[in-house]
This record gives structure tokens, C-alpha cells and sequence, in this order.
């Protein structure tokens, strides 16, 4: 099977990118693939073995999930790998350039979905967490 990996260069240091990506408060703000979607929930206990649960829903109630992941490694300010309920892993990698910080996530895609559809709805959630976090200031 062939991954997926999608990627943001964002105008941020890397500790604030980091602290946003993982923060259940954070999640919140940026975590939809369009505007029609939120996250009204999201819990994230940050450790190996740890899990985060973010329940994502259609603003008009028509259809909701919770996206729930174990993780399996974590290197500080540096990458994490999680596991999906499904059992679909996903590496996030975290890299400083001066005051700009590259994400990159390289993710199995689900076998529902078109890939290009997938690709396109992690990409803009990627998306939504970099707006969110250049315009913290």
C-alpha cells in the first residue's frame, strides 16, 4: 500500500508549532477539513501509549466521528508515529528552518475514500493548523 505524505512550512518557531499540533484546546480551533466541519471536542494524553480522541462533526449534526489515535513513539520536538483505531499509522516529523518550522505526515490512506480525496482533506487540515498558528500573534 502506498502512503500518503502531506506537508506546511510554517512561519513559527518550532516549540510554538510543536505545543499548537498537540494542545486538545488548539485542536479545537484548527482540526476541520472545511467550514462546514468542526472539532467541539478533543482530549490528548501525550505519551507513548497514550491516546487523543478528537470528535469531529458536520456543523449541522448530520454526521460526526471521533478520530481517536495511540501513540506509539514520540521524539520531542521532533516526530511522533500513532496508531489509528483502524491500525493505519501516521508520522508527523517537526523541522526547524531559522524561525520557520516544516511538518510533514506521512499517513496510510483508509480504503473507503479516493486517495486523491484523502490527500486533499489531511492537506487542508494541515492547511487550517498553519493559518491558525501564523496568526496566534
Amino acid at each position: 500500500m502506498e502512503f500518503i505524505t502531506i506537508e506546511a512550512l510554517i512561519d513559527a518557531p518550532l516549540a510554538t508549532v510543536w505545543n499548537q499540533f498537540i494542545s486538545p484546546e488548539a485542536v479545537q480551533q484548527w482540526n476541520h477539513a472545511s467550514d462546514d466541519w468542526h472539532t467541539p471536542h478533543a482530549s490528548n494524553d501525550f505519551q507513548v501509549g497514550g491516546s487523543f480522541n478528537y470528535r469531529m462533526e458536520a456543523k449541522d449534526g448530520s454526521f460526526g466521528f471521533n478520530l481517536i489515535g495511540i501513540y506509539d513513539q514520540i521524539e520531542e520536538h521532533q516526530s511522533m508515529v500513532y496508531f489509528l483505531e483502524d491500525g493505519r499509522s501516521v508520522h508527523v516529523t517537526f523541522e526547524a528552518l531559522g524561525n520557520q518550522t516544516n511538518v510533514v505526515e506521512v499517513f496510510e490512506p483508509e480504503t473507503v475514500n479516493p486517495i486523491e480525496l484523502q490527500r486533499q482533506g489531511w492537506q487542508q487540515i494541515l492547511t487550517n493548523f498553519k493559518l491558525f498558528v501564523e496568526n496566534l500573534h
